[in-house]
């Protein structure tokens, strides 16, 4: 049985026994369906009545002259669109993508492919003038994101045609001011090898473009009014993730774009436009719209009169120009200023590494509890999240701060070399030795702070040295017969798992013991929910020279998404090398290393896509739902308590649930 054959039996199975959204395939295991796919899959059969096995293929065409009356039609948009996914294009340049531009029935009006693969687009029916709506193509990226409105990925087989299965397609509504679909934004590409969830990082780049290009044509129609960009952030306030509202001179709201419902938590623009402006800020109308607003250029606090929440509110001085610069070739990205004001500090405090992780938070309170006592500390996490840092900090924190620090990474020294780091020698002990001898790490460290790192790679032998000397408070060098008495606070770390190592014989547990007064446990970077703040530090206290450092938006967003392996000490290290290289007042994408510039955002399941779509499916679910929790969670296929999960990594306001509606 052909390719074809086995994929219009499995789509026809799943459309005549749906069972909890999932197709019975000719060979291997059933395969759960998005949501969005198994409704498209129905609609194509039941409503469109489309053969999925059809061999003969010609891409539908609408004549050339409804063709010129359609681009005439959307001047705007394409003025605004083509300039944005030019742009788009050269960051996905080389990865066999062809960019496609829609009108909201389907009908293609631009398209962006690479010279070598448009016959091939063309003959899997990517062209200008061509129809992709489900009616006509079935299943796809286009058409499927017009029936949905909403960002929709569709992978290879989840095409309800079998003459589409080779393609995969990130499909993105663009919305006009009044909320109305007026476009979409599509890359596909042909044979792609990876998985579903792969195709995050082109969903989440068409759907930031997207969303670009919405932004623009609001700015556009409504540069004679006020308009206004707001956000709980103030560095946030004139870039794409700020809401916007335009205002009439007589202070009445006239339209609000997507991220202001969102961020006022309204059910929907008739809620807010004809009121006045002050009926949702608490401010005075008037004194907004007034000229010498216009010439305040910082923001202004202000607290909407729903749910009391902060906001920071800014009049837009550049709306009649925004798309008038994007018209250009080389359309401007959005930048974000990093502060570059934070001093370099040769230790950093505990109030340094607290930051806002509420996990750092609990270590920090336990670590201050015991900081001037001996109570020895075992510092437990991945490599790289900071293990000597938080010991360091701990150190200068307590009694003994004006005493050394002495540190040892029992990984990084040869075993044949550990004993006398540790212990150190009498002059002449053994060939080769110092000819006065060598304090070993215990006795420098003596009154101040011993730090054993990686403990769990030190030789069973000098564990049980190790212990006798924190027992007995006294070391004895090598070479000679006479201890010294020490005074000694002890901390250690390991990024493995001691007790197991103890189950196997591999360390003491009476030493084991005797290290773990307290256990401080060290989350990766990729948990860490003030990763932002740590990313925006590091670049403040490594910009040496002291200039202000900014970035494109979307390249600050990679490394908001970059999964961070090394953790700390790989973001450090990643930061230092950007600056270095960064040839211009800017870091760009081209800036970040490929790793990191390459990298797909993490999800869930397979399912899932990046987090800015994630955020959108979510609140489209519950507003679908009514605000009902657990039928949004049953039409996602989830349990409750993972879309609780979703919804607070996602920063979905739980307690207002039903206000997102």
């Amino acid at each position: 049985m052909d390719a074809t054959a086995v994929h219009a039996g499995n789509v026809l199975d799943f459309v005549r026994e749906p069972q909890a959204g999932q197709r019975a395939l000719a060979v291997g295991p059933p395969l759960t369906l998005h949501p969005a796919i198994a409704g498209s899959w129905r609609r194509c059969a039941i409503d469109y009545s489309i053969d999925p096995g059809r061999r003969t293929y010609a891409p539908s065409v609408i004549d050339s002259a409804v063709l010129a009356e359609r681009l005439v039609q959307h001047a705007d948009l394409l003025q605004i669109a083509s300039a944005e996914i030019d742009w788009l294009y050269e960051h996905i340049a080389g990865s066999g993508y062809a960019l496609v531009l829609t009108d909201a029935s389907g009908i293609v009006l631009y398209e962006k492919t690479d010279s070598t693969l448009v016959d091939v687009f063309r003959s899997a029916g990517l062209m200008v003038g061509a129809d992709w709506s489900e009616r006509e193509e079935g299943t796809n990226g286009i058409g499927t994101c017009i029936a949905e409105n909403r960002p929709v990925i569709v992978y290879r087989e989840e095409h309800f045609r079998a003459c589409h299965i080779g393609l995969s397609c990130s499909g993105a509504p663009i919305r006009d001011p009044s909320g109305r679909l007026l476009a979409v934004l599509d890359a596909s590409t042909l044979n792609a090898r990876d998985t579903r969830a792969s195709l995050a990082h082109t969903m989440a780049l068409v759907s930031l473009s997207a969303q670009l290009i919405e932004k623009c044509l609001f700015l556009q129609q409504f540069q004679t009014e006020n308009v206004f960009r707001f956000h709980a952030r103030p560095e946030f306030v004139n870039l794409q993730h700020s809401g916007v509202i335009a205002v009439s001179h007589a202070g009445k709201v006239v339209a609000v774009d997507e991220t202001a419902l969102w961020l006022l938590r309204a059910r929907s623009r008739d809620t807010l436009v004809g009121r006045g402006i002050d009926e949702i800020f608490e401010v005075n109308a008037s004194e907004l719209i007034e000229p010498a607003f216009r010439t305040q250029l910082s923001l202004r606090p202000v607290r909407d009169l729903l749910f009391g929440r902060h906001f920071f509110l800014s009049l837009d001085q550049d709306a009649g120009t925004t798309t008038r610069s994007l018209a250009g070739p080389a359309p401007s990205r959005e930048i974000l200023q990093l502060s570059s004001t934070i001093t370099r500090k040769p230790v950093l405090s505990l109030e340094d590494l607290a930051g806002d992780d509420p996990q750092m938070a609990r270590n920090i309170r336990s670590a201050r509890r015991i900081a001037n006592s001996r109570v020895p500390v075992m510092i437990q996490g991945p490599t790289g999240a900071g293990k000597e840092m938080f010991a360091r900090a701990l150190h200068a924190a307590s009694d003994r701060a004006a005493r050394a620090f002495v540190a040892l990474n029992c990984a990084a020294i040869p075993e044949t070399l550990i004993e006398s780091e540790l212990f150190g020698y009498a002059a002449g002990a053994f060939t080769g030795a110092r000819k006065g001898g060598m304090k070993g790490k215990i006795l420098q460290s003596s009154g101040g702070t011993l730090f054993l790192d990686e403990i769990g790679d030190m030789q069973l032998s000098l564990q049980t040295r190790l212990l006798r000397v924190l027992e007995e408070q006294e070391v004895m060098p090598l070479g000679t017969e006479t201890p010294i008495k020490v005074d000694l606070r002890v901390m250690c770390a390991s990024h493995q798992n001691l007790r197991a190592m103890i189950a196997r014989g591999a360390f003491r547990e009476d030493l084991y013991y005797r290290l773990n007064g307290i256990t401080i446990e060290l989350p990766p970077l990729a948990q860490r929910t003030d990763k932002e703040r740590l990313i925006r530090e590091f670049f403040a206290t490594e910009s040496g020279d002291g200039r202000p450092v900014a970035i494109e938006l979307d390249a600050f967003q990679r490394l908001l998404d970059y999964s961070w392996p090394g953790n700390v000490r790989e973001l450090r290290n990643v930061i230092r090398t950007i600056l270095a290289i960064c040839d211009s007042d800017v870091i760009r994408m081209v800036d970040l290393p490929s790793e990191v510039r390459l990298c797909q955002s993490r999800c869930d399941d397979a399912s899932e896509v990046a987090p800015s779509i994630e955020r959108e499916e979510l609140v489209q679910c519950i507003r679908d739902c009514d605000g009902n929790m657990s039928r949004a969670a049953e039409k996602l296929g989830v349990s409750r308590n993972t879309l609780y999960r979703r919804c607070k990594r996602l920063d979905v306001p739980l307690q207002h649930s039903r206000g997102i509606i």
